[in-house]
């Protein structure tokens, strides 16, 4: 069993919200220069190609403005440079509706489009491409779901459903005196969907596979590294997963790949942002 994304309308509701009230009670400038009600309609763009994403939100906060969106694109859809979408209501909630939807949506379709490129990089292998929660704060589910809209695959979403033991939790388990395998037991009997845990030496792999470890997270290590222990771990826990992390690129992430790990998980896709380049234009 693993962790899935809930149903997004709550949070997206909740961040239209927000976005929405950040700019204040009153768009000033737009009051000066639209100075009665007009219908306008406007052109979302994409100006490079791009996986679009975070359609539900940036749907969500334009509504909650005032205006209607239709769209000519998908949910992780790889649009060309053009319109992916139309915006109709009152000039002024457009205006108003503008810049909090773009940022939303620039957000996640750039998430997504870097996702799409790690994809692509290990097609052909088994290996999958994992977010972190490296995300930034409030937007953990828009970031997480614009890596599913990639072709991405859900990691950890928050703290209450998988166990990940990392190398500060070794030391608390050191200092306590008690063992990783005890600590997997009662995780187990607490409803953990999975127990993770990250090792820094081979003797933690062998350690981890004796103790019951689903998945071993094995970070900041060569892909000869990752290939070694990768055996160790198989030759002992045949069915554990093997996740490779830290100082991974688009250079060598098929390395990886090719090394044996069955997941890659990469905190640049959502901690390095880089936005897409998408515009709204009135027309």
């Amino acid at each position: 069993m693993s962790e899935s994304l809930p149903d997004l309308v709550v949070d997206a509701t909740r961040l239209a919200a927000v976005a929405l009230a950040e700019d204040g009670p009153v768009d000033l400038t737009t009051s000066v220069a639209v100075r009665r009600p007009v219908a306008g309609e406007a052109i979302l763009e994409a100006r490079t190609p791009t996986v679009v994403s975070g359609l539900l939100y940036a749907e969500t906060t334009i509504r909650a403005a005032g205006c209607s969106v239709t769209w000519s694109v998908a949910e992780g859809h790889h649009a060309p440079p053009g319109e992916i979408g139309r915006v109709r209501g009152d000039l002024a909630a457009i205006l108003r509706a503008e810049r909090p939807a773009l940022n939303l949506l620039q957000r996640a379709a750039g998430i997504a489009t870097a996702t799409r490129r790690y994809v692509d990089a290990v097609d052909g292998t088994a290996c999958r491409i994992l977010h972190t929660r490296k995300t930034a704060p409030g937007l953990r589910l828009l970031d997480v779901a614009a890596v599913v809209a990639g072709g991405g695959v859900i990691h950890r979403i928050d703290l209450a459903h998988t166990v990940m033991i990392k190398d500060n939790h070794w030391k608390a388990l050191a200092r306590e005196n008690r063992s990783l395998a005890e600590a997997l037991v009662q995780a187990r009997s607490r409803g953990a969907l999975a127990c993770q845990v990250e090792v820094e030496t081979e003797p933690q792999v062998i350690e981890a596979c004796r103790a019951g470890a689903d998945r071993l997270l094995i970070d900041n290590q060569t892909p000869d590294t990752v290939t070694r222990w990768s055996r160790v771990a198989r030759a002992l826990a045949p069915m554990v997963a093997i996740e490779a992390t830290g100082g991974i690129t688009l250079e060598n992430v098929r390395a990886y790949a090719l090394a044996g790990a069955d997941f890659v998980s990469i905190g640049a896709l959502t901690h390095s942002v880089a936005a897409a380049d998408i515009a709204l234009e009135v027309v």
